[in-house]
């Protein structure tokens, strides 16, 4: 078989694993869970029992060359062996010189040696940033971007990694990796480095101008506004008050690139870089330099080896984020989200409505117990969004795996149409689909009150007359938008799901079933319609 790559359709990015199309219903792993194989082997049995089909989670720079010119795989060996026996895909998470803004995975070699791995420094001469926060400080420190040697050895740490798994991973078990970990720098705009001051110095090189031109129509407001008045200059000249986190963009974006092309050209398979959402006023307040949505053309022009790049979605506004990282061709993939009990129709509406490759809720092993938000609270975060006091429940979400992972094939085909679509709750408007001549409302607010504000409704269309509906915590309305045939009715109403690829009926609904009530677990049926005057 292929390897695991990405190909367009209908102008849509798909994953394709064993050369089927693959959207990814995972779980992204807590960050330790997988430095161990004892610790992760109960972890795989309860992700199975949840229909999982794949996970995310690290593999650690720090355990694969923890002295210089000497790599381990007996970890990642171990792991492989494990997601076969489960039946399972995984993707990496490459922790190198970034995780979460910091250098923790780096290997002790590459710590203890700041001469020829400088970190970035927040203010001049000093490379290690203290955070105040209410009741204590968050101590960070991270690998500067202008570093060419720190480049090299990340780089090729990673190709070894690459090279390893195209010798050992003959069935394909790992099907993409995401370079590096929510990338950039805390406490300042840019790095104050001699390296980093001298190339602020420099000149915008051009090839970063003319990618940014070509992609004009993305740009966020002040960086086009920049980008217009000035094409040739320093960076202060061309980019004003953007400078600062263009420059770390850029470096950024090129180190990334660097071990990316690294590993492609040992075993190319599809590779993304994900980011920490905009949070805060400016640049500093979220890592700066990031693939945030401000800098995406940036990445796009710089790091051709990423296939697309991922948001982290941990704050309220899952809608507008999901809107932010589609623009400029870029798939939906969403590697982190917040564990609460909205991920189910989320999950739902990223398939339906955006066509999403991945939805993975972090520190997926703990399912059905409520988000600690207790140290986001002591930082300063935002942990008023209600739905964080409602736990993810085991139940729901595994049966709406169980019904997504049947209908792979059927939605999958009518990705990139307008054959495949999804309503949610939390989005207030814009509550109907339209399909040709049918269109499909949901009335949310059904089921118990602890799903209230969770609701869902999935559709896809695979005749002109005939849909897929999952639903949760919703009453689905049809109506016919042919004026020659105005009135609408149920042919039938079938309940059921896919089983090893057939599809198997549990009930014909009519007469008082007639009227479709998607209550607290996700429900499947097959509908057929018929219009007439």
């Amino acid at each position: 078989m292929s390897l695991p790559r990405v190909e367009t359709k209908n102008g849509t990015k798909i994953l394709f694993v064993d050369d089927k199309p693959f959207y990814l219903l995972s779980g992204e792993l807590h960050n330790s869970s997988s430095s161990t194989l004892e610790y992760m082997e109960p972890i795989w049995d309860k992700m199975q029992s949840l229909h999982l089909n794949s996970l995310l989670f690290p593999v650690t720079w720090q355990q694969i060359e923890p002295a210089e010119g000497e790599f381990h795989f007996e970890l990642v060996d171990g792991l492989i062996r494990q997601a076969k026996e489960h039946g399972m895909k995984f993707g990496i998470l490459w922790f190198g010189s970034w995780k979460n803004a910091a250098c923790s995975y780096a290997p002790d070699w590459v710590k203890t040696d700041l001469e020829r791995f400088p970190r970035a420094e927040v203010v001049k001469g000093k490379s290690y940033n203290e955070v105040p926060f209410k009741l204590f400080k968050m101590r960070y420190t991270t690998l500067s971007a202008f570093c060419d040697e720190t480049t090299r050895m990340d780089a090729r740490a990673f190709a070894k990694l690459c090279a390893h798994l195209r010798e050992v991973d003959t069935d394909h078990t790992v099907v993409l990796i995401q370079v590096e970990n929510e990338t950039g720098l805390l406490g300042a705009a840019r790095d104050h480095s001699d390296l980093a001051d001298e190339a602020f110095q420099k000149k915008v090189p051009q090839e970063l101008i003319e990618g940014l031109l070509a992609r004009k129509d993305g740009l966020v407001e002040d960086v086009r506004a920049a980008l217009e008045n000035c094409q040739e200059g320093t960076w202060q000249e061309v980019f004003g008050d953007t400078a600062d986190e263009m420059l770390m963009a850029y470096y950024t974006a090129k180190h990334i690139e660097a071990v990316a092309a690294a590993g492609k050209a040992e075993y190319p398979i599809p590779m993304y870089a994900n980011c920490w959402l905009v949070q805060g006023g400016k640049p500093g307040d979220y890592p700066s330099g990031g693939p945030v949505y401000r800098v995406m053309e940036v990445y796009q022009t710089v790091a051709p080896s990423l296939d697309w790049l991922a948001p982290d979605i941990y704050i309220p506004q899952f809608i507008d984020t999901c809107e932010k990282y589609t623009k400029q061709g870029n798939p939906l993939f969403i590697p982190e989200i917040a564990l609460q009990f909205r991920a189910t129709s989320r999950l739902m509406y990223a398939i339906g409505h955006h066509h999403a490759l991945c939805f993975a809720p972090f520190g997926i092993e703990d399912i059905g117990n409520l988000a600690d938000t207790s140290l986001g609270a002591l930082v300063g975060m935002d942990t008023s969004d209600p739905a964080l006091k409602n736990p993810l429940l085991f139940d729901v979400y595994a049966r709406a795996n169980e019904l997504l992972s049947g209908l792979m094939p059927v939605l999958t085909e009518q990705y990139g149409t307008d054959n495949l679509n999804a309503l949610i709750e939390e989005k207030e408007d814009g509550r109907t689909m339209n399909f040709g001549k049918v269109s499909i409302s949901a009335a949310f607010g059904f089921g118990e009150k602890s799903i209230t504000g969770a609701g869902a409704l999935l559709a896809a269309r695979t005749e002109e007359d005939e849909f897929y509906l999952l639903g949760y915590g919703c009453m689905p309305e049809f109506e016919s938008l042919d004026p020659e045939n105005p009135y609408i009715e149920f042919l039938s109403i079938e309940e059921g799901e896919f089983i090893g690829g057939e599809w198997v009926l549990h009930r014909l609904l009519n007469g008082d079933e007639e009227h479709v009530h998607f209550g607290n677990i996700p429900l499947l049926l097959k509908v057929k319609l018929h219009r007439f005057s």
